[in-house]
C-alpha cells in the first residue's frame, strides 16, 4: 500500500497557510496546468466539502473522480478522501506544522492502484514521477500566491466585480483573488445564482443591475469575442468591435453615475493598438497603429472615459499573448507541436509580445492597490521574442524539431486577415510602466515561462 509524502516550508503562520487552502479557488490554483484536470463542482463548506473532478484517461476519454474533505481541524490538517475515481483507494492529508520561521506542510497520499500487483508492477513508478511534479508546482504556486498577496498585506480586502469572469483569464484571476482572502463576484447574462455571488446583465439590450455595483471597491473587465477565428467578414469583425465596445460603454457610463462607485476599473485591452510596427520599441506613450485591429483598440479603450471623466481611476490594460496550457494561443501550438510539426511564420522576424499567466495575475493585483498605474498600461514580459524565437523555444521545451516554416502567402491563403494580422505582424513592446512602478516578473524569460506552464523540468 503506498504512502508517498511531499513536505514544503512557507514563510507564513500556519493559520494563513490553512486559510489559503480553504478558501474559494484553491484547488483551482493547485492543480497544474498541464495535467488538464478539471473542477466539475465544490459543494458544501470546508469541512465537509464534496469535490467533484473531470480526470484525462486517453484521448477524449475522461473519468470523474469524486472526493470527499474530512478530519478538518484549523490550523493543523485536513483530508480529502477518494469516493470514486481511477484509484481503489486514495486519502490525502494535509498537515500545517509551525516552526521557527513559518510554517511546513506535509502532504501525504495513501493509495492504491488499480489491478492489484499488476497495476502496482506496471504504474508505481509513473504514479510517483506524476505525484512528485505535482507536488513540486502545487508548493511552488503556493508560495508564489502567498507572496504575491504579501505585498499587500496591510491593505483591507477588497470587494471586486469581474465581467467575463467565465473565460480563460476571468477564471484564472477569480480563483487568485480569492485564495487572497478577497470578495468576487461576477457578472453573468443568465439568470444569476445569488449563491454563487453573481450580478445579471445583457450588454446587447443595455441592461446592467448597477445597484449590485455601489460600495464595491473595484471593477475588472474582460469581456470581448475571440478574434482568433480564421476568415474574417464584415460581420464578423463588426461583431468583435461590438462585443468589446458595448459592453464597455454599459459599464462605463454605469460607474460615472454611480454615487458610490468603484475606486478602480480594470479594463482588459489589448497590445493590437500598436499594429504593425516591425522592430520598434513600443511603451504606453507609443501612438496608436493604423489598420483594423488598432482601430478596435484605440475605441475599445475610448469607451473607458465615461469612468475616468467621472474621476474613477481607469486601468486600460493592453494584454500581450497569455502563455498558458489552459487555453489561447498556447494550447492550440501545443498539438503540432508535439507532432513535430512546429513552425515559424513568414520570416520569423516579427515579434511576438506575450505574458506568462501568473505575471498577468500579479499585474491585475497591483493595479488594484497601486494607485499610480493608471490610462494604458502595457501587460507584456519585458523579453518580447520573435515569432521564429517562440516556435524554437516551444520545440526545445517540448523536445521535438521546429525546422517547418509557414510562408506568408499560405498563412494568408488559409487564415485570411486574421493569419496576417496575428501571425504576420510584429508589435515589439515593453512594459514600460510597470517596470517602472517595480513590478517584479516572476517569469521574464520565455524558455522558463514555457516549462511552468508545461511542467518541464
Amino acid at each position: 500500500m503506498p504512502l508517498t509524502e511531499f513536505t514544503a516550508k512557507f514563510p507564513v503562520f500556519p493559520e494563513a497557510l490553512f486559510d489559503w487552502h480553504a478558501r474559494p479557488g484553491a484547488l483551482q490554483r493547485l492543480l497544474p496546468p498541464w495535467s488538464e484536470v478539471r473542477v466539475v463542482s465544490e459543494t458544501g463548506s470546508f469541512a465537509d466539502r464534496r469535490v467533484v473532478l473531470s480526470v484525462p484517461v486517453i484521448g477524449p476519454l475522461r473519468w470523474k473522480w469524486v472526493a470527499q474533505h474530512s478530519g478538518c481541524e484549523r490550523p493543523r490538517l485536513f483530508r480529502d478522501s477518494a469516493v470514486s475515481g481511477p484509484f481503489p483507494k486514495w486519502v490525502h492529508t494535509h498537515e500545517f506544522f509551525a516552526d521557527a520561521d513559518g510554517c511546513r506542510l506535509s502532504d501525504s497520499i495513501d493509495y492504491e492502484l488499480p489491478l492489484g500487483p499488476v497495476g502496482r508492477l506496471l504504474g508505481e513508478g509513473f504514479v510517483v514521477d506524476m505525484l512528485r511534479r505535482m507536488f513540486r508546482f502545487r508548493h511552488a504556486r503556493t508560495a508564489q500566491d502567498l507572496a504575491r498577496h504579501a505585498e499587500f498585506a496591510d491593505r483591507r480586502r477588497l470587494r471586486v466585480v469581474i465581467a467575463g469572469a467565465s473565460g480563460l483569464i476571468g477564471t484564472m484571476l477569480r480563483a487568485f483573488l480569492t485564495t487572497g482572502g478577497h470578495e468576487v463576484r461576477t457578472l453573468v447574462r443568465r439568470q444569476p445564482n445569488e449563491a454563487e455571488a453573481e450580478i445579471r446583465w445583457d450588454p446587447s439590450g443595455g441592461l446592467l443591475d448597477a445597484a449590485a455595483l455601489e460600495g464595491v471597491d473595484a471593477l475588472i473587465h474582460l469581456s470581448g469575442r475571440n478574434i482568433a477565428v480564421p476568415n474574417w467578414t464584415e460581420a464578423k469583425k463588426a461583431d468583435f468591435v461590438r462585443s468589446r465596445v458595448d459592453p464597455t460603454c454599459l459599464l462605463a457610463q454605469a460607474l460615472s453615475r454611480m454615487a458610490n462607485p468603484p475606486r478602480v476599473m480594470i479594463a482588459a485591452a489589448a497590445t493590437g493598438i500598436y499594429g504593425n510596427r516591425g522592430d520598434e520599441l513600443l511603451t504606453e506613450d507609443s501612438l496608436p497603429g493604423e489598420g483594423f485591429i488598432p482601430d478596435l483598440c484605440r475605441r475599445w479603450e475610448e469607451a473607458t472615459a465615461p469612468a475616468s471623466n467621472a474621476g474613477i481611476r481607469v486601468v486600460n490594460l493592453r494584454i500581450g499573448v497569455v502563455l498558458s496550457a489552459l487555453g489561447g494561443a498556447l494550447r492550440q501550438m501545443l498539438t503540432p507541436y508535439r507532432l513535430g510539426l512546429g513552425a515559424s511564420a513568414g520570416t520569423g522576424r516579427q515579434y511576438v509580445s506575450w505574458i506568462g499567466s501568473d505575471d498577468l495575475l500579479g499585474v491585475f493585483l497591483r493595479c488594484l492597490f497601486d494607485d499610480k498605474l493608471s490610462g494604458p498600461v502595457n501587460a507584456v514580459s519585458p523579453k518580447p521574442v520573435t515569432n521564429a524565437e517562440m516556435a524554437s523555444t516551444l520545440a526545445r521545451v517540448l523536445r521535438r524539431p521546429a525546422v517547418l516554416r509557414a510562408p506568408a502567402g499560405a498563412v494568408s491563403l488559409f487564415l485570411g486577415e486574421m493569419g496576417r494580422t496575428i501571425l504576420l505582424e510584429s508589435s515589439r513592446v515593453v512594459p514600460s510602466k510597470l517596470e517602472s512602478a517595480g513590478f517584479q516578473f516572476l517569469r521574464p524569460c520565455l524558455d522558463d515561462a514555457l516549462r511552468w506552464e508545461l511542467g518541464v523540468g
